[in-house]
Order: structure tokens, then sequence, then C-alpha cells
């Protein structure tokens, strides 16, 4: 690994999965849109940001474009002061060949980490073992690190348990975990045997993250290092602040605001992209649509994201 890249840390905190803007009259990427999002979520004291997680329509993206959406990702941080922060890239694919080839990609634009889903299209021919064997092969491979995204929604229903990642986790290259699975005790399984990060201790400095706001006080109780969160899109500083409030020991307030965060949560988790994007673009003026063939919202779609995302976006406005 060169230089640059290595000095940029994961540390525990919330990271966004950032959503790919495209102009809305010829679906080509908008990067001047992608630039200042970026600096918005930084600014609102991320610790690290993902380009190409699910959010991100990775799988809408060619690979020149998922380049791109990169390198405009790393410009606009440094551009902004934020020459430190990292990124992950999602680069997985179906073979260990193509996943190396996304990670290599992802390096190249100023990538820091890779997050990975196992591969799913031949799923009735693998084994815990096999995923074993596939993530151990592509951080061998890989030019930066990996950290393991278990999202069984996204990988036609794989579910990596609790042993696969601990044996997974003495692997050098692998340094964390997403679990979208939604499965707390699965996480305080893994986050104890790997010593994870916390909020108030670097512990192994092994990441283990949760993979949507509605469970960031959870995932935090159970030893868990912090979240990566699609909602932050719209909210990222109730989302930091729900950690921030657990890190500081208030830990009252900071159910008070879970409530109010997993309520939010719930529009995106709903309305899958086309909704986070329908509620940026009401209260923030950006976002546009996601790629065919993802529906466009409704005018009636459009009201509903709106109007379940209010209360989260009056508490934002607050911080």
């Amino acid at each position: 690994m060169n230089g640059h890249h290595a000095t940029r840390a994961l540390k525990p905190g919330v990271n966004v999965p950032i959503v790919t803007i495209f102009k809305p009259e010829t679906e080509d990427l908008d990067l001047e849109a992608i630039a200042k999002h970026v600096v918005r979520l930084a600014e609102a004291g991320l610790t690290s940001i993902t380009c190409q997680g699910s959010n991100g329509e990775a799988v809408h993206l060619t690979k020149q474009e998922r380049i791109q959406v990169v390198q405009t990702t790393r410009k606009a941080l440094d551009d902004a002061g934020f020459p430190d922060f990292p990124i992950v890239v999602g680069c997985g694919a179906q073979s260990v060949r193509e996943t190396v080839e996304f990670c290599k990609d992802a390096y190249s634009a100023g990538g820091d980490y890779a997050l990975v889903l196992p591969p799913s299209y031949y799923k009735s021919s693998f084994t815990q073992a096999s995923f074993v064997e596939y993530f151990q092969d592509v951080a061998t491979e890989s030019p930066i690190p990996i950290l393991i995204y278990n999202y069984p929604g996204a990988a036609g229903g794989v579910d990596l348990d609790s042993d696969t990642i601990i044996k997974l986790a003495k692997h050098p290259k692998i340094v964390g975990c997403k679990l979208t699975c939604g499965n707390t005790g699965k996480l305080n399984r893994i986050a104890n045997a790997v010593n994870a990060a916390t909020p108030t201790s670097t512990g192994s400095g092994w990441l283990c993250l949760g993979g949507s706001a509605d469970f960031t006080l959870q995932t935090l109780i159970a030893g868990g290092s912090g979240i990566i969160t699609g909602l932050g899109n719209v909210v990222p500083k109730a989302c930091v602040k729900v950690f921030n409030l657990y890190a500081e020991g208030k830990v009252e307030d900071a159910q008070k605001l879970q409530a109010i965060v997993a309520r939010g949560d719930w529009g995106v988790i709903s309305g899958g992209i086309p909704g986070t994007k329908s509620a940026l673009q009401s209260y923030f003026g950006y976002g546009g649509y996601a790629r065919r063939p993802l529906p466009k919202p409704s005018r009636e779609d459009v009201a509903r994201h709106e109007a379940v995302l209010k209360e989260v976006v009056e508490l934002e406005k607050t911080l």
C-alpha cells in the first residue's frame, strides 16, 4: 500500500453510503452535485463515507463510472480540507477475479477500503467455507483492506454467520464488517470476539458496524463500532448526534434521539433509493432520480417520503 492510503485510518463513528446523483434528463453522472453532497456529509461530522454502497446504485454503474465517482469524491474532500477523510468503496462482484479488479480500480481512484458482499449467484454451490475462502482470497490479492458486507437482502439471501466472520477477522487485511442483517446478537458475538473498536476504546481497531441508523444505539450497547447508514444522506448530523451522545455517556438522551432517527430511517428503508433521493430533493433541493428501472416517485410517494422524514429533518436543522 502506498503512503497516503495507509494514513487514512477508519475510526468508530458514522459512515454514509452516498447516493450517486444523476442528471434528471440524461441519467449521466452529475459530478458537481456528487462533490457538493460529499462535502456536506464530511462537514456533518462523519468519520468516513462509502461510494458504491447499496445506496450508491453500484449495480447501475459502469466500471468507468465507478472510478469517476471515487475520483470526484476524493478530489472534493481534498479540496474542502478533508485530506485524511477515508473513503470506503463497494467492490463486490460474483468472482474473486472481478472483485479484486474493482478493488484495484478503487485504490487507483483514491479509495482506502473495499466493502465486499459475498457472491450469491451460484448460492446453491456454496457453503460457509466457500465464503471464508472467497473473502480470504480477495483480501490477499486486493491492494486495499476489506470490510465484509453482510446484507442477505442484496445477496440472494446469503447470510454469513458469526463463526465465519470471526474466522475472517484473523486475516490481516480484513479490518471490519457491516451487518445490514440487523442481527444484534451476531454483532455482539463478533464485536466481543474481535475486541472491536468502540466510541470509547480503540480495542483491536477492528470495526464491527451496524448497517442502518435505526439500530445505532443497539449496535453501540452491544460493543459495536458505529454504523453505515443510508439515512445519513438526508440527515447526517442527526445520525452523528446519537453516536456522540452515547460516546459521552448520555444514554437517555441518545435513546430519545434514537427514536426520532429510527422513525426517519423507516422512511428511507421503506422508500428505498427512490425515497431517499426524493427526501433529499424535497428538503435540500438536490438528489434527483434513481437510474431506470428503479421507479420515479409519484406525487403521492413524494408527499409520503416528506411526511415520514419531516420530524428527523426538523431535528437535523437544530443541530
